[in-house]
């Protein structure tokens, strides 16, 4: 019997000094879990339960947690240094190279700490090489905290049930800036016509263009191919900054990024989450010319952080890397991807389920809903409240995949065949509960 009472005592006491008892606003769970220690492809709460994750933080541990290569390189690098803060290391220099070898636009890089710091420096440098404000983003894309693109991301039906952007704005918390808000135009993913429109209406005031190539905050949403070609045709012709937030898809999908599957090369990136198997690091890179407007290189363009380019976190990314550079590794993961997909297919097929199994590489999840699936207004059709009901049926079972809406499951290098066989037989037991 699946027992979580040490937890709750514990989850009671984390509340008592920490608002709502977490440190993000959606690491909130249904029934409060504290967790005691991750290994491999397992974490495990403080009653003792083991869980096969798939949740991942969201997917950085793309190795497996507590990888030991990648805690070894960090455990020798804190012998020998920690943060100076003045000047640069020898391992800042490495990691950078290795990201211009390896990310198709990248020209030159610089470290960050996370995803919404890469994007907001990605904003403000697009804003000043172009002198314009506005932006354009995509409903159902995430790309941080900051008030320019904190909207629009799992919105309510009255809000994105049209179909067609701009869409009203839908901020994700209160306390951001008005004319911030207002200078973002939010449109619908996979159309290219409508982001013609909106350039062909204010193309004097759009300095960038911002997306995941993927939206996986809301699962997985494949994008077409003439769409992400036109937005860099459109962004050519018209002087617009194109940047690609690949904090998901990068280096979990490939070195490369999705970029480099694609072939489409945007302006900036910015990377995370992968980059150093669940160490703090994040990147953003691209042009050479745009990147040194950067006061870093005498530019105009602000940029700093006490903790950029942290030895801990470069340390990591560079054994992340170098492990994924080995073709096993990916091959493995995206195996396991392929497998648990086509098992899950499979089970909803024969049970006469209404569900798409929907991924890419290593990431897997089930929708409640059938196709099509190419915006976020599609997936106003998917089945939130199953959504969540089966994936609370799988944690008791000891399989965890985040119990909220359109959330993504990731698969790292340290999941097994034994690990998806147990996942498939959990799904199917649930699934024939559920319906």
């Amino acid at each position: 019997m699946w027992s979580t009472q040490r937890s709750a005592q514990l989850f009671e006491e984390a509340c008592r000094y920490v608002p709502g008892g977490v440190n993000t606003s959606i690491r909130v769970l249904p029934r409060p879990l504290v967790f005691t220690r991750a290994q491999g492809a397992k974490i495990y709460d403080a009653d003792g339960n083991e869980y096969i994750d798939y949740h991942a933080a969201f997917g950085p541990p793309i190795l497996g947690h507590c990888h030991p290569t990648v805690n070894r390189r960090v455990f020798e690098t804190l012998q020998e240094i920690d943060l100076i803060g003045a000047g640069t290391t020898e391992l800042e220099t490495r990691l950078a190279k290795k990201i211009c070898e390896h990310v198709p636009c990248a020209e030159k890089v610089l470290f960050c700490n996370s995803g919404s710091e890469a994007t907001y420096h990605a904003i403000r440098l697009a804003r000043a090489v172009t002198g314009r404000r506005k932006i354009i983003k995509f409903q159902g894309c995430y790309h941080g905290f900051h008030d320019a693109v904190a909207m629009n991301v799992i919105s309510r039906p009255e809000v994105a049930g049209g179909g067609h952007g701009p869409y009203p704005h839908d901020p994700l918390g209160a306390g951001g800036v008005k004319e911030a808000v207002e200078n973002t135009f939010v449109l619908t993913f996979n159309n290219i016509h409508e982001v013609a429109d909106t350039v062909r209406h204010h193309k004097s005031d759009i300095a960038a263009i911002i997306l995941e190539p993927i939206p996986h905050n809301i699962g997985c949403v494949l994008p077409k191919y003439e769409f992400l070609a036109g937005l860099r045709q459109i962004a050519t012709e018209m002087d617009i900054v194109l940047i690609f937030d690949e904090v998901i898809t990068g280096f979990r999908h490939g070195l490369g990024g999705y970029q480099k599957i694609c072939g489409i090369t945007p302006d900036l990136t910015a990377l995370g989450k992968a980059i150093a198997n669940g160490y703090p690091c994040a990147a953003l890179c691209g042009r050479a010319d745009l990147m040194e407007h950067f006061a870093t290189a005498g530019g105009n363009v602000f940029f700093a952080g006490t903790f950029n380019g942290h030895p801990l976190g470069t340390a990591a990314a560079l054994a992340t890397i170098e492990e994924l550079e080995k073709p096993e590794t990916y091959q493995h993961i995206f195996r396991l991807g392929d497998k648990v997909r086509n098992g899950l297919t499979e089970i909803v097929e024969r049970w006469g389920i209404r569900a798409t199994v929907a991924g890419f590489g290593s990431v897997f999840l089930t929708y409640f809903m059938e196709p099509p699936i190419e915006n976020y207004t599609d997936l106003l059709r998917n089945d939130a409240e199953k959504f969540i009901a089966y994936r609370l049926k799988m944690l008791e079972r000891g399989i965890f995949e985040f119990p909220m809406n359109l959330k993504r499951n990731h698969i790292s290098a340290s999941h097994t065949d034994e690990d998806i066989d147990r996942t498939l037989e959990a799904a199917e037991v649930c699934l024939k509960e559920l319906f």
